[in-house]
């Protein structure tokens, strides 16, 4: 790969296919099946409901995952499904060694990771060591001693402010609305201390600068590691550690000031001992081989910041924000792409790609608009301006065919092979995000991309499950996009994605360079080179003439072969005299 480059060295090539080409990243040959893995994320309450109860749970997962190993994906990423009051979906853990009984038992874990292996895949578990939940044993035991005691040390307790303590000890606020902090009883009933949580109230922080922490979160992760997982997500990576003192912060929770610009100064994250932390998890993993991995969930801009989570001695892979917040802006995109993979090679890392997850409206949903959608995590009520759905479709899946042949590693979240839209018309009284009632309804929240998946159009809730309601309703237009209607179609969203894994596997595009075709880069095309593979989006209103070379892929069925028509990607193989590299 290409180090220590900058934009304004990089010189330019020629093919004849393509014009001038920009050279920004080469082809990747370090080891490590990550570098270039697509890792298909699970939301468990939402993926299979197997027992009935209208939640999903690891057999129903154990269930689908020939679903998952034909779709062609490497590695299985799991959302939490640890023992937990779900008060916040499973990201509040009580116990970070069993299955809560919803999902199942430890040994309904084992069952899935032997077919996870059988089938070829990897599993990848969410880790949550930012916060607990007030449930947890060690909170618990910290809410029953005094101040100052060893149990409270655990976590973040402070003496409030103010006459009498009264006020909050500082002026932080939580993520999901309201201040970030919350005062107990002592344990003679009386006022006490307050205890910070960046997120809801039934999350306390972990105090990381207490060894004891770390050592619980060693012992987790060795837990996991011998059931046989490969690895683990690491919740909010850049908030463990808080600065000294706990300075006032006039800005958001997510780390933005109120003027809207990134906080790099929050001091509630980003500080320089988390990578003390994570370089001796580093070392607890290379104990079980190289191919166990850690992936922060590491809000962190600029992206030359973010090289400094993946260096070889900590994390391997980073998720890309900015990468998922440029939509289809053709500058941001170009942007974002260009400065990933170069800040990136320069520490050895590979980039990863993302448009839709757990916390995010769905990708099919945010393109159905033609001006501003929803602010990321409100999510689309039933009173707010709707998405076109199918222009949302449209679109993305020709945003997931340009990102697909990126080099790098590429992150799918459940249903988006399908095409899912959100679902824009849940009741209020079935809301369950935290974020909806500490706001007083006012964010919406992550509900509405968490809606089941669904699996077989004929069954009892589309074959989510066969008892009770699911735990959130379905959208009416979920019933046309059930999975096994896809699978007999050709031309649907899931057969797109079923053939642009297998083309990339086949190409090594994930392993593949990278240089940006100026001829077709303008204000509403972008087009790059990855080996000898065009991959060119046009967002122009008109087509677009195609160069010469044979059409790989398309990500819509053309009017006319010979254009590409507005919203739609293709994948062109260059003729003789193209460069490989």
């Amino acid at each position: 790969m290409l180090a220590d480059m900058s934009v304004d060295t990089v010189t330019e090539a020629t093919s004849p296919a393509t014009g001038p080409l920009t050279p920004i990243h080469t082809a990747d040959t370090a080891p490590g099946w990550w570098r270039s893995a697509v890792i298909y994320q699970v939301y468990p309450r939402s993926f299979r409901d197997l027992n009935g109860d209208g939640v999903g749970d690891l057999a129903g997962i154990t269930e689908e995952l020939p679903q998952l190993a034909e779709l062609g994906v490497d590695a299985v990423w799991l959302s939490p499904f640890y023992r937990s009051p779900q008060r916040d979906a499973g990201y509040d853990v009580s116990d970070y060694c069993d299955v809560d009984p919803i999902f199942g038992t430890l040994g309904d874990f084992d069952v899935m990771m032997a077919e996870s292996h059988r089938l070829g895949l990897r599993v990848i578990v969410d880790l949550v060591p930012n916060h607990c939940s007030d449930q947890h044993a060690a909170f618990q035991a910290a809410l029953a001693a005094p101040a100052g005691s060893p149990e409270r040390d655990m976590f973040i307790f402070r003496d409030g402010a103010g006459e009498g303590g009264h006020e909050p000890p500082n002026n932080w606020q939580s993520h999901f609305g309201g201040p970030a902090w919350t005062r107990v009883a002592g344990p003679d009933g009386q006022p006490d201390q307050w205890y910070l949580h960046l997120f809801d109230s039934s999350q306390p922080d972990f105090n990381w600068d207490n060894p004891a922490v770390h050592a619980e979160f060693e012992r987790v992760l060795r837990f996991w590691l011998d059931r046989g997982v490969s690895g683990f997500r690491v919740d909010v990576a850049h908030a463990l550690v808080k600065a000294p003192g706990l300075p006032a912060w006039g800005g958001r929770a997510d780390g933005s000031s109120t003027d809207g610009f990134p906080g790099h100064e929050a001091p509630m994250f980003g500080q320089p001992a988390l990578h003390d932390i994570y370089r001796r998890w580093r070392e607890v993993l290379d104990e079980y081989g190289p191919d166990r991995i850690l992936c922060a969930e590491a809000n962190v801009d600029p992206l030359p910041r973010l090289a400094n989570w993946v260096r070889p001695d900590q994390m391997h892979q980073a998720f890309n924000f900015p990468y998922l917040h440029a939509g289809l802006d053709i500058h941001r995109l170009r942007t974002v792409v260009t400065d990933s993979l170069m800040a990136l090679d320069a520490v050895g890392a590979p980039s990863t790609w993302v448009l839709s997850n757990h916390d995010v409206v769905r990708h099919a949903s945010r393109f159905g608009y033609n001006g501003h959608g929803p602010r990321d995590g409100d999510g689309i009520g039933p009173f707010d301006p709707q998405p076109d759905v199918s222009l949302g479709r449209h679109r993305a899946a020709a945003a997931s065919l340009f990102m697909l042949g990126l080099p790098g590693a590429a992150y799918l979240y459940q249903g988006e092979e399908l095409g899912l839209p959100d679902g824009t018309d849940i009741p209020e009284h079935l809301r369950q995000d935290p974020t909806f009632a500490r706001t007083g309804g006012e964010r919406l929240g992550r509900d509405g991309c968490r809606v089941p998946l669904p699996w077989r159009a004929a069954e009892p809730h589309l074959g989510f499950g066969a008892g009770e309601s699911p735990w959130l309703p379905f959208p009416a237009s979920f019933a046309e996009l059930a999975r096994d209607l896809q699978a007999g179609s050709p031309s649907s969203h899931l057969s797109l994605y079923r053939e642009i894994l297998r083309q990339r596997r086949a190409l090594d595009l994930g392993r593949g360079s990278l240089a940006w075709a100026e001829n077709w880069c303008t204000s509403s095309s972008l087009a790059y080179v990855n080996g000898t593979t065009l991959v060119l989006m046009n967002l122009n209103h008109d087509p677009l003439e195609l160069p010469a070379g044979q059409v790989l892929l398309r990500s819509a069925s053309p009017d006319d072969a010979r254009y590409l028509a507005s919203g739609e990607t293709a994948w062109i193989r260059l003729e003789s005299g193209a460069p490989t590299d």
